[in-house]
């Protein structure tokens, strides 16, 4: 009896975590592509066909890649899993939405076989796939990623719905429109300043009411998965109801990002710092960027005091390269420069294991 009752109540020993949250890999990956389905539907409605054949592509370019790599390395399939789709759609996300098909495909490819699978695959890749691939584009094709831009009619790039309200003289306000938002407000004013006319007109045309609505709801030009700010927001909101994301690297990045620009704005004596601030948050990739990427759980740092750090240290160089950069937007580079951080961060915000003495 002894020995009867001394079998039933031995331990069982098995490997970490002991405590499961019910959240499959799989399940994690397909909550995503949904998270970001109403922004693509959306930028497809905006800006037609060719959008929605770039992110077919994209996808269709990711998984291919993904399940070429492992047939070829004889190893176990993972395409299921949506993270190579999450990718994909990533990449034609980060494009302009007139880019040739090929370069979406030849990005996905670089993405999953040398940024992830070289690497050792899913948890193993240093940088964000996507974004490393958007580099790897703008490098080797640099005139596709920033002229490839959805005309709204021939001369208006920036916004579907914008007028003239401040009379701006006919061949002036074509030159604003054929600009992105960033981009016409990095680069207009030195031609303004060239022609030795007033920014104010400019301004009130940038940052009117016209176009704070376009750039919140949608209606803008930039890249595919930059249209709509409100919609991003959703999926970004959706994610965090979910527990897919935690909230500290989508606020920190923001917070910090919107704090440097109005302090710049407001020292620098900038009339309009408050609209100025505003302007940078809903335009270019900063909100995709923020809940979708720089929340990628591989790249990412695994405390929370991590996370604030990553998200501070994105903010920063976002602000940074927007200001003194020589390209308009930033969100890109500030997140792949801090992946390369996380390891460091890694490190020194680990916390202390119970009953061991801090190294010194």
């Amino acid at each position: 009896m002894t020995n009867e009752k001394n079998s039933t109540d031995q331990l069982i020993l098995s490997n970490s975590p002991h405590i499961k949250a019910g959240q499959s890999l799989n399940k994690i990956m397909w909550l995503v592509v949904i998270s970001l389905i109403p922004a693509s539907f959306y930028s497809i409605y905006i800006y037609g066909f060719n959008a929605l054949l770039l992110i077919l592509s994209s996808i269709g370019g990711a998984i291919i890649a993904e399940a070429l790599f492992q047939l070829f390395m004889k190893i176990p399939i993972t395409i299921k899993d949506g993270s190579a789709v999450i990718t994909g759609l990533l990449i034609a996300m980060n494009v302009p939405p007139e880019s040739p098909i090929w370069m979406v495909v030849i990005g996905s490819f670089f993405a999953i076989i040398i940024v992830k699978q070289l690497f050792g695959g899913l948890g193993f890749n240093i940088f964000n796939p996507a974004l490393a691939a958007r580099a790897f584009m703008l490098a080797s094709w640099p005139v596709h990623m920033t002229t490839d831009w959805h005309k709204f009619s021939s001369t208006n790039i920036l916004a579907k719905k914008i007028s003239n309200l401040s009379n701006i003289s006919p061949e002036i306000f074509d030159t604003v429109t054929m600009a992105t938002p960033l981009g016409a407000l990095k680069e207009i004013p030195n031609i303004f300043i060239d022609l030795n006319i007033s920014l104010t007109p400019l301004y009130n045309l940038l940052f009117s009411m016209e176009m704070f609505e376009s750039l919140f709801i949608g209606n803008i030009g930039g890249c595919i998965g930059e249209t709509s700010a409100l919609l991003l927001l959703i999926g970004g909101f959706f994610l965090l109801y979910k527990k897919i994301i935690t909230w500290q690297i989508p606020v920190f990045y923001i917070g910090t990002f919107a704090i440097l620009m109005l302090l710049y704005y407001i020292f620098s004596g900038f009339p309009f710092f408050y609209r100025a601030t505003l302007f940078h948050i809903l335009s270019g990739g900063l909100i995709l960027g923020a809940f979708f990427m720089a929340t990628d759980m591989v790249t990412t740092p695994i405390t929370s005091k991590g996370m604030i750090i990553f998200g501070v240290g994105c903010g920063i160089i976002a602000f940074v390269i927007r200001i003194w950069g020589g390209y308009p937007e930033g969100v890109s580079y500030s997140i792949l420069l801090m992946n390369a951080t996380v390891p460091l961060i890694d490190k020194y915000t680990k916390p202390r294991v119970f009953g061991k003495k801090n190294e010194s």
